[in-house]
Parts: structure tokens; sequence; C-alpha cells
């Protein structure tokens, strides 16, 4: 196990974000000011298809040779200046309009646009006949993929435009975007959605989301009607995945001290998301992955991403970054308020962990001469999120709540709907601190080294996390000499990390005393602690089977699948038993358990040796490009596993070379490479040329060269 740096400083004194891009057009957010958007958008799935018109209303503030929108792969029938058709240059990236402007108040542009979008629109199952239970969606994703690909708008996040949608869809499926919905039209075939926003935003803050949704309406303790969208085939699932929504909204609203900036707030999981979730304005899209019940919630939860994209709502989509090393006060300040309102739901305990967690992290980065500052251009996610949240946890207790507080409320009020720097931020700081910053601003801004002491000293302000370090700090002590300390960390109630510590102190220990301190961990019934022991024992003692088959009964996925896989390595004889006992269990949205279950089902001959044919059926076919990515990668892991893929799950694994999500993509590439390894694939790949896209041939071709 690794030795924690925290663990030696203090004997020595102590879990889809992406940034968007700045465009390079400074001269016309001097000269030009886009005030309001009405765009009506077509949009026909089964083609991958967008058009629309969209009017811009805006002002010239100084004189300038040409406006121009950004409009990606985009064709226009008509463009309209002050109702007048005017000359333009698309470049494919951008529409130009060439003209003397001089400073001028109330402007018109108007476009009649029809585009094909390569990405940031993106059409989920379209291609499935209805016959296939395959839930069709439609989704956007603006940040970092440009909203310019579906509607012409703006890359640059420090133009700031209030757009009024409306969205034509084929009727039976639910539409949500930005703003209130105020009236829905329907016709023979579609119904047009008709949503107002009443304040500005980015264009990479644009979003919709199509498909056959259910919703819940909840009310804040303020009256901002929420709205909680799941798919109609995991409506059961709403309540455990939306859990303590309203509570992180109260607090995050009392203790912010701002009240929420928009007209209601929306959240809704969309299958092959590209990232855990999405801040649009008031309407969150996140991963289907996050989709849970109530066993699965203890394990994993969208909590976390709740809260986080949650608090995005004041910091990045109210007030928001002007430069990109400005970016940490998008994520740092979102981390930061999401571990608050997490610490309102799960304690204080949870809060000192994930700090202690992301200090781990940071600090081992900064020693290995990797630390980053939180305004370096193009920093990791660890420095703009974790960092930054470090960098405000010690900036409150610097100046104290109170005047932190004050501070937030002010630069928030300030710079609503505008655009800021981190001076700005420090500024308000300082003023209502009556401090000077500059000391903090050189080691927690602007410095790459992570300030690893006096993070420790600020951890260990909580008691709990002083006594996790003294009993992590036995790691590599014998086990004679730390028996008693551990046991005494086991006495009730037990702590859920520190019994999980124990229980990984005790990992390959068989002694007499070792075998009555598993017992006592297992008697705890901490899931968490009972969880450690399924992760860290490898080899089952004898004296401990009941014990650990009891494992496979515990309300945690995770317990369930580790110990099922470890019971049938360590008694093999056994394996009938354990099969039965964890039949019909399916986990999370990846179906982890289930997946494990079918693939020790068929190297288990004995058992049900006539449904083995079913079993395969059910395994291979959840590559079929219409399930979640999340369970298809599972079951290409399984079946790479014990080397069995049909036809069917290369043409999958081939067309899943191409898929949108990098991740997911690149999976399925390095999957496809270990697979061209063997000839009998590779001639089997070869076999399939002509049930191939052109994309997919000329991928396959890339590689077999």
């Amino acid at each position: 196990m690794k030795y924690s740096l925290f663990t030696l400083l203090f004997f020595n004194g102590f879990i889809g974000f992406c940034q968007t891009p700045i465009a390079d057009s400074l001269d016309q957010i001097k000269n030009v000011d886009f005030k309001k958007a009405q765009a009506e958008i077509s949009i026909i799935p089964q083609k991958e298809k967008v058009s629309g018109n969209i009017r811009y209303e805006f002002e010239i503030l100084g004189s300038t040779d040409s406006i121009y929108v950004d409009a990606r792969n985009m064709k226009f029938d008509e463009v309209l200046l002050n109702k007048k058709p005017v000359a333009v240059r698309n470049t494919g990236q951008r529409l130009w309009v060439k003209k003397s402007f001089q400073p001028a108040e109330k402007n018109t542009l108007q476009l009649k646009f029809s585009g094909t979008p390569r990405q940031a629109m993106y059409f989920i199952n379209w291609q499935i006949p209805d016959s296939i239970n395959a839930p069709k969606q439609v989704w956007t994703q603006g940040q970092g993929k440009y909203t310019s690909n579906w509607l012409p708008s703006f890359d640059d996040q420090r133009e700031k435009v209030e757009f009024d949608l409306s969205i034509g869809f084929p009727n039976k499926f639910k539409v949500i975007a930005n703003g209130k919905l105020v009236k829905k039209e329907e016709n023979e075939s579609t119904t047009r959605w008709h949503f107002d926003m009443q304040q500005p935003m980015s264009s990479y803050l644009l979003a919709l989301a199509a498909g056959d949704f259910i919703q819940q309406e909840k009310t804040s303790a303020s009256g901002v009607p929420l709205e909680l969208n799941i798919e109609k085939e995991s409506s059961e699932n709403l309540e455990p995945t939306y859990r303590y929504t309203k509570k992180i909204f109260d607090f995050l609203e009392a203790e912010i001290g701002v009240a929420y900036p928009w007209q209601n707030y929306k959240q809704l999981p969309v299958r092959n998301f590209l990232y855990a979730g999405m801040e649009n304005t008031g309407t969150t899209i996140f991963a289907h992955a996050f989709i849970t019940d109530s066993v699965a919630f203890k394990d994993r939860n969208y909590v976390s991403v709740n809260a986080h994209e949650l608090a995005h709502q004041w910091f990045g989509n109210t007030v928001t970054a002007k430069a990109n090393q400005d970016h940490w006060l998008h994520e740092g300040f979102a981390t930061f308020y999401a571990l608050l309102a997490e610490r309102e739901v799960f304690g204080d305990d949870y809060y000192y962990w994930k700090l202690y967690q992301s200090a781990e992290e940071l600090k081992e980065l900064s020693d290995k001469g990797k630390g980053e500052a939180v305004t370096q251009l193009k920093a990791s996610s660890l420095t703009y999120y974790q960092k930054g949240a470090w960098a405000l946890h010690i900036l409150r207790e610097k100046v104290g709540k109170e005047a932190f507080n004050l501070a937030v409320k002010n630069y928030l009020e300030l710079y609503k709907y505008k655009t800021v720097s981190t001076n700005n931020f420090i500024a308000e700081v300082e003023t209502a601190a009556n401090v000077d910053l500059s000391d903090f601003m050189h080691k927690w801004i602007n410095q790459a080294d992570f300030q690893g002491a006096a993070a420790l000293n600020s951890l260990k302000k909580s008691q709990f996390i002083k006594n996790y370090l003294e009993i992590a700090a036995l790691r590599e002590a014998p086990f004679q000499e730390k028996a008693a300390l551990l046991s005494e960390a086991l006495d009730f109630p037990v702590n859920d990390y520190i019994g999980q510590e124990v229980v990984y102190q005790l990992a390959g220990e068989t002694s007499k005393d070792a075998i009555a301190l598993y017992k006592r961990a297992f008697e705890s019934n901490n899931i968490y602690v009972r969880q450690g022991i399924a992760t860290s024992m490898e080899k089952i003692p004898k004296h401990l089977k009941p014990q650990f088959e009891s494992l496979l009964k515990d309300a945690s996925y995770i317990t369930k699948e580790t110990a099922l896989l470890k019971l049938w390595m360590n008694y093999p004889k056994d394996v009938n038993k354990y099969l039965e006992t964890t039949k019909g269990v399916q986990g999370f949205t990846n179906k982890n358990v289930r997946l494990l279950w079918l693939t020790l089902n068929l190297v288990t001959p004995g058992y049900e040796p006539q449904k083995q044919k079913a079993n395969y059926k059910e395994l291979s076919g959840y590559t079929e490009v219409y399930y979640p990515m999340e369970l298809r990668k599972n079951a290409f892991g399984y079946l790479y596993q014990i080397n069995s893929f049909t036809t069917q799950n290369l043409l999958d694994l081939l067309q899943s070379t191409q898929h949108h999500d990098y991740k997911f993509r690149n999976f399925c590439r390095e999957l496809t490479d270990e697979l061209l390894k063997n000839e009998e694939y590779k001639q089997k790949f070869l076999a399939l040329s002509n049930r191939l896209s052109q994309r997919e041939q000329d991928y396959l071709q890339s590689k077999l060269q």
C-alpha cells in the first residue's frame, strides 16, 4: 500500500469538465454588444439535421468595418441586416458581415440557417428500429464543443446574450431547454416548445435535450421551481437519483447569500454524455451513469455532481471569467461550494475526508515538480477544481466566515451577468476583511507548489483527521505492535474511514489475533468497513469464510461484485451457492454485478448448463450500439476476458472506435488493437469490411497497415 505523504508529515510536524477557450475577438467585444436573440429551431433527429431562424438585436459601440457570428459548417439561405439583405462571407467557421458600422443602438441581424452538426448536438438511437426498446434522445454540449455547431452564436464566453428559444421536435418527446416554458404548440407530427430567458448568458451555456422523460416538480424554500427529469424506463430511480436536491438548493442559496439568479432550475440525465455533468444555464445535463437506486446510492451517487453544477449557476454562469487563466473562478468555486453542501448532507468527517484526499493528490503532484498555479493556462482539472477549492477553504479560514461571505455576496452582486478576473474577486475580499492578500495570492493562487504544511494544519482542526492520521501512520508497523490500537479503532461506533483503514492494514494477516480483529470488523455492520474487507482481502481464511459469504447480501453493489469474484476464486467448489445467492442482482447502470454473474456462469459448466446459451446471448448482446456506453464497455471487457466475441460484437466494437465520447472511443480502439494482434481475429475483422461505414473501414485499414 502506498505510504501517505500527509502521514509522513504528521509525524514530522503534521470519485465530462472542460474549459471554453476565448476566441481571438477582442475588437468585436469592444465595438459590438449583442443584446438579445430570438431563435426558432427545427430538429429532424432521424436525419441528424437542424435548421431555423435567429434574430439578434445588437448595438454598435465603436466604429468597425465588420461584425461576425460563429457558425460551424452551416449553410445560410438568408441574411438580413436591419431587415435588408446584406453581402456576407461564410468561412465555415464564422459568418462575416463586411460593412462600415458606426455607433448605433438598435440594430438587427436575422439569419436563416441549416446544418448537420458534427459535434455539440448528439443524436442517440435514432437509427435503431422502433421495435427495439432503445430510448431515443437528443442533447447538446456547448462547453468545449461550441454551440455554434447547431446555432449561429458566439464561441467567446465574454459575449453574453439573452436567448429565447423556440424548438420544433417530433411529437411524443419532451423538449427541455434554458428558460421558462411559456407555450407549446402541437400539430400533426411535431410540437413546438417556446422557452423564455430574462437574463443574458454566454453561448456555451445554451442547451436543449429531447427524449421520453418524466418529471417531478418541487419548489425551493425561496419559491424557485425545481424540475427533476429522468427517462421513463428509470422512473423508479427518480427519488434516489435526486436525493437531497432540494436540501442542496436551499443550503447553497442561503450560504452564498445571493438569490438564485435564474427563473427556474431543471436537471436531466442523458445517455452517452461526454462528462459527469454540465451546468447549462438553469438546465443541468448529467451522465446516465449517475442514475441510481437506494443500494447504489451508498456506493456512488449524484450528490457531489448535483451540488457542483448547481453552484455553477452563480459561479461561471452569472459571473463569468474574462480570460482562460481565471477558469478556476468557475471550477474552484463550484467545487468548494459543492463540498460545503455535501458537508451539510453527510457531515464534517466527509468534508475533511474529501479535502484530505485532494490534498494528498495535490501534494504528490507538487512533490514530483508537476504542481500548477490555479491561474495557469491549460492547467489540469485537479488544479482548477481541487486546488481552487483548497485556496477558497484556506481563504475563508484566513479572513473568517463572515468577511468571506460578505465578499462573495458583494462580488456576485457587483459583477452579475458580467465577466471578471481573479483580481476582481480578491479585491472584494480585501475590502470586506480589511486585509492585504498579496501573500495569499503568491502562495495559493500564483504559485505552482501546493502548500502542504498549511493544508495539513488546516486539516488538523478536525479531530477525525488527527485520529485517522494516527492510525494511517501505523501502516509499516509490525502487526503485534499495533494490534491494540487497531482494535481500539474498531470500538463502536466505527468511523467509516478509520474502520476501512484498519481493515486495509489487516490485509494479508492470518494470525489468531488478526482473525479476531477481522471478526470484529465484520460484526461492526458498517457497510463501508465491510466493503473495505471485500476489496482488500485476497485469500479468504476458512475461519472467515462464513463472514465473507455474508458480504454477498450487503446493500452495496461494490461489495456484492467484489465478494462474488473473490469467493469464486477462493472456493470454486461452492460457486453454485454463490451464483444462486446473487442471481438477479443487476448493480449500477453498467450492470456490474449481473455481467460478472453471467461471466462466472459461463465458466461454471455445472451450474444451470441448460441456460448457458441464453446467458451468453445476454452477455454478448450488451455490446449493441443502443445500450448505454458504460454497460457496453463492461460487456466488451468481460467478453475479452473469456475470449468470446461474435461477429456482431466485432461490428459493435469497430462502430465504437468512432464514438463521440473520447474515453469510450479510446477504450474500444485499444481493445481493437489487442484483438488485431491475434491472426484469427484479424481475419474476422477483414471479413467485415463490406458491413462497415466508410469511417470504420478507413480506421480498420489504418490499423492493418
